[in-house]
């Protein structure tokens, strides 16, 4: 644990002084080039904020070419700023194009900063474009007036009741003359007519068909 809070405490340490020298380098730039005053401070500050907003865009991976975009800029100008007063140039005598890009640096700036606070990162989050909900409301019940009875027995075909015994004419006479004998046949041994059940079951045939034989056997 204590190794780990003496790494912490570098790191900020590191970030401070680093962030302190590009403070002064900026400061010492913008007063070179005829910003005085507040606004020879006020340039720093400017360029640190533009490559915060431009991280945090970066960090919420939303719209990256905006963030990467605006962080080169903000980072282009630290370092020119750094580089600029390491000897390299004469601050005593600082040439027209310089000044104008820091005199332009406000304006760019605040394009920047506007376009990634406010930018439309999620357009699909703007509630004007956002689905509606399906509505849970139910339809009115209709009533039973105007329910309509279903038409069923209209649709089914009509179907001949099983108990209903075919027609004499559709019994066929090979089976007719074999229902006679068994017929005579029972009335011999027994001495009585044969009836439709016992008919049914001699010839093993259905008992409407049995009972049409037995119309043809009386």
């Amino acid at each position: 644990m204590r190794a780990l809070s003496v790494r912490v405490d570098a790191v900020l340490v590191q970030a401070l002084i680093a962030a302190a020298l590009s403070f002064a380098h900026l400061h010492d730039l913008a007063l070179a080039a005829g910003q005085d005053g507040w606004k020879a401070w006020a340039y720093p500050v400017s360029v640190d904020l533009l490559l915060v907003a431009a991280w945090r865009r970066l960090r919420s991976g939303e719209a990256k070419t905006a963030g990467w975009c605006w962080f080169l800029v903000a980072l282009t100008a630290s370092l020119g700023a750094n580089v600029a007063t390491a000897g390299l140039l004469d601050l005593e005598n600082v040439p027209a194009w310089l000044r104008i890009l820091v005199a332009g640096w406000p304006a760019v700036a605040f394009l920047g900063g506007t376009l990634l606070a406010h930018g439309a990162t999620n357009p699909s989050a703007d509630p004007a474009m956002a689905p509606e909900p399906p509505s849970t409301a139910q339809a009115p019940e209709p009533t039973a007036a105007e329910v309509e009875p279903p038409t069923v027995a209209s649709e089914l075909p009509a179907i001949a009741p099983e108990s209903a015994p075919p027609p004499p004419s559709s019994v066929p006479p090979a089976l007719v003359t074999l229902a006679r004998k068994v017929a005579d046949e029972h009335r011999a041994r027994t001495g009585t007519d044969i009836d439709t059940s016992t008919l049914r079951a001699r010839l093993g045939v259905p008992m409407p068909l049995a009972e049409a034989i037995t119309t043809q056997l009386t």
